[in-house]
């Protein structure tokens, strides 16, 4: 079960990839057409649909390697037992808004599908098609908070603190700052 859910979390790593280089792409397409005096129809539209596909589809990895903004200043300073039901409370609370945050993103994307709503700029691009790329995100993270929990109820740390813990170990504070 736990390569599943890595290779889920590095299926999700890689789709933002992915759009982090079609980002680049269009943006390079745009620069070689302007010099031809030509235009790339949609260009901005296209570049912020896959800002967005880049953010959301990363957030299950980032979460998982503990990079996501964490504040601990509280959390720290607990003895084992009380980090441990700490910890759980907030992966609880974290899971019920993922789920919100899911099924609303999901319910939207579905309701675009069905009016057939397309993007207002130069091209009439379906909409349930860039915003396909949030529940999905939203989602993957959603099984990653999930996973954390039950790490933590069995009592083990969860994987972002053995993360940063391991970052700090090597002297890597890049994601503390």
């Amino acid at each position: 079960m736990r390569r599943l859910l890595d290779a889920l979390y590095a299926v999700g790593a890689a789709l933002a990839a992915l759009s982090l280089f079609a980002i680049f792409l269009v943006m390079m397409a745009q620069v070689a057409m302007r010099e031809m005096e030509m235009q790339l129809p949609a260009a901005d539209d296209i570049s912020a649909y896959l800002c967005v596909a880049t953010t959301f589809f990363a957030l299950a990895a980032t979460f998982r390697r503990g990079e996501l903004i964490r504040v601990g200043m509280l959390i720290e300073r607990f003895g084992p037992g009380a980090r441990r039901i700490a910890e759980a409370v907030v992966l609880v609370l974290a899971a019920v808004i993922m789920a919100y945050v899911t099924r609303w993103t999901f319910s939207d994307m579905l309701f675009s599908y069905e009016i057939e709503e397309v993007a207002q700029g130069t091209v009439p691009i379906p909409l349930w098609i860039p915003k396909l790329a949030m529940p999905i995100g939203a989602g993957l993270l959603l099984v990653a908070i999930l996973d954390e929990l039950v790490t933590v109820l069995r009592g083990r740390k969860p994987g972002y603190v053995v993360a940063a813990e391991e970052r700090a170990a090597a002297g890597d504070f890049s994601a503390e700052v």
